[in-house]
């Protein structure tokens, strides 16, 4: 199956339902399969005298708080009744991260097939426990983490009967350093839980994507934008239609050098084959009755004959009728 890439729209719509239309219109055309919203309330998930993220303080105004960052970037629920149905019209998969509990009401109420929980929920509980109620599939993100604390979450699910969980490994930073990503924790993870594992990336590279794949990405998400030049906390760290675009065709093509695991002869191969392969051929004339050697015989090409793990057929038969030199000999040749 092909892995799912998703347009991690967050809150790069800024509050405004009109863009975030566009980011979905314009996702659609980059091929991405699945759009990514944050669904929050400020009043439910951050107090008021809360610090921006050192990231967040290089990329929005040092005017405003914590609080006020993220107040501005709400979309109401209305807006997301619509931007569900949208999603439909234009057949892209939807898909957003309850902060609080009243957004994962809302997402309830609109009956949306999957969530997906954030990094620095990983170990929120109360969150966990009522998104585990609604027995729907869930993507957990493991950023800034340790195992031990992706393994107490894990268990939770499960010991409250539900395994419908994929990871998403992940490092927090917008963006983050090439040389912290550590991708092979996907190999890890997936060891370790035995649950589908994806990767999240917030690099400024495509390599990663790339990587992750060989290493057994089942989904892809990175941040997407219309225009990485303008102002708020995640839009310099995100790709634009121009750049998502050739990330989806990257991925593609990746897919199709990575293939499948079945090791088998590709079509491109036949003709190779039959030239390049050696058959067993006679060194030297044999007369009818003769008994053949195995210093009668030498591989020579092509390999339209006999193979060589086919001498000990031959070895020990005697010849139906005269053979020359450089025959590729055949078992209807011997006696049996």
């Amino acid at each position: 199956m092909k892995v799912e890439i998703i347009a991690e729209i967050g809150v790069n719509h800024d509050g405004s339902f009109e863009k975030a239309i566009k980011l979905i219109r314009a996702a659609k055309k980059t091929g991405a399969d699945t759009v990514k919203f944050q669904t929050f309330f400020a009043e439910d998930f951050v107090k008021k005298d809360t610090k921006k993220v050192l990231y967040q303080s290089k990329t929005t105004s040092k005017r405003e708080s914590h609080f006020e960052m993220i107040k501005k970037l709400e979309l109401s629920e209305y807006d997301f009744y619509r931007i569900i149905n949208f999603c439909k019209k234009i057949k892209i998969n939807f898909l957003s991260t309850p902060y609080d509990l009243k957004s994962l009401e809302i997402l309830k109420k609109f009956k949306v097939s999957r969530y997906k929980t954030a990094s620095t929920d990983l170990v929120d509980f109360m969150l966990h426990k009522e998104i585990i109620k609604t027995k729907k599939p869930v993507i957990i993100s493991t950023g800034a983490s340790e195992l031990i604390e992706i393994e107490k979450t894990v268990k939770f699910y499960e010991r409250l009967k539900h395994k419908k969980i994929t990871l998403l490994h992940c490092v927090s930073n917008y963006p983050c350093s090439l040389e912290s990503i550590n991708l092979n924790v996907i190999k890890t993870l997936h060891d370790k839980f035995g649950y589908p594992v994806g990767y999240s990336d917030h690099s400024n590279s495509n390599y990663p994507a790339m990587i992750s794949l060989a290493m057994g990405a089942k989904v892809i998400e990175k941040h997407f934008t219309l225009n990485k030049k303008s102002s708020g906390p995640d839009h310099k760290a995100s790709s634009d239609p121009k750049d998502f675009t050739k990330y989806v065709n990257q991925i593609r093509l990746t897919e199709k050098i990575l293939g499948s695991y079945s090791k088998k002869l590709q079509k491109e191969e036949k003709s190779i084959r039959m030239i390049s392969r050696k058959s067993l051929t006679l060194k030297n004339k044999i007369e009818r009755g003769q008994l053949i050697k195995e210093k009668n015989l030498i591989m020579k090409r092509p390999g339209t004959g006999l193979l060589g793990n086919r001498i000990k057929d031959i070895v020990g038969k005697r010849a139906r009728r005269l053979l020359s030199k450089d025959y590729q000999i055949k078992m209807k040749d011997l006696y049996k």
